[in-house]
């Protein structure tokens, strides 16, 4: 019976809007409560920059007696919200597969806008392909990973490699990187969200990632809900045709049925499976760090 009320709970949650994730009583809370804490080992609060949002976590699979390879995962929230604190539940699903994890916090909206949230996310990337080796991580094998604003995050760094040079750290040094229902050409900024974001910044071109697809670019996965009302499929179809028609490595998935935040909860083990996007995202990571 208790199982079973479990299961019905779980159920009901699925069916219910992520977006608001601060509270007490948010969704993601009562997910990451019957999220495992069995399995892995997690370091909170990590600073790798001097602002207070300029912290990580770190998921190291326990006892692994081997380096194993790094994700790093950028959440979303429109650049104006969000909290590592809230996505322990991909930090398990990962680290369960044995990929050490990490999720940054980064700047956000109204005390920044673009490029300083992309700046900070360089920022983590380098201190973690500097430290990670001291947590059990392959500085050799990291992978960039993200959903919605964070997939925007995570695909700019992989194709502007100047964010990265910018820090000191090789861009080529990634080795794949996967974007969840991410913006990836999406002027024009017809949102208050977007021109408070985007619309200060002089050149709108380089705002976008399309602007920097390329042939020599790491493998790159791009997966969309075909339901996504939000970020339409429509970014990850145009930024896949642009790589591929360059001669690079991309994959393309999309999910029937599922929309913006049902994409980011399949990755959730309690919730019961819409898609299957957590076994198609371990299989591009494994196969590529």
């Amino acid at each position: 019976m208790i199982q079973q009320s479990r299961r019905t709970l779980l159920g009901r949650l699925a069916m219910l809007p992520l977006a608001a994730m601060a509270g007490a009583c948010s969704k993601a809370d009562v997910v990451n409560a019957f999220v495992t804490r069995d399995g892995y080992d997690i370091l909170e609060g990590l600073p790798y920059g001097s602002h207070d949002r300029q912290r990580l976590d770190i998921y190291h699979p326990h006892g692994a007696t081997e380096q194993t390879p790094v994700v790093v995962f950028f959440y979303g929230g429109g650049w104006n919200s969000g909290d590592r604190g809230d996505y322990l539940f991909v930090g398990q699903r990962l680290a369960a597969a044995g990929f050490t994890v990490v999720i940054p916090d980064y700047r956000v909206f109204p005390e920044v806008a673009f490029p300083d949230f992309l700046e900070d996310s360089a920022l983590a990337v380098t201190w973690i392909g500097q430290n990670i080796a001291d947590y059990g991580g392959d500085p050799d094998r990291i992978g960039l990973a993200g959903h919605s604003a964070g997939a925007y995050n995570a695909m700019m760094l992989a194709l502007d490699t100047s964010y990265l040079e910018a820090e000191g750290w090789p861009a080529d040094r990634i080795r794949a990187v996967a974007g969840l229902a991410g913006p990836y050409d999406f002027r024009p900024f017809n949102s208050t969200l977007l021109r408070n974001t985007f619309g200060s910044y002089p050149d709108s071109d380089a705002t976008q990632p399309i602007t920097f697809a390329r042939g020599d670019a790491p493998p790159i996965l791009l997966a969309t809900g075909l339901d996504d009302t939000t970020v339409l499929p429509a970014n990850s179809e145009r930024l896949a045709a642009a790589i591929s028609q360059d001669g690079g490595t991309v994959e393309l998935l999309t999910y029937p049925g599922v929309g913006h935040i049902g994409i980011i909860a399949s990755l959730a083990e309690p919730l019961p499976e819409t898609a299957p996007v957590a076994d198609d995202l371990l299989t591009f990571l494994s196969a590529n760090l």
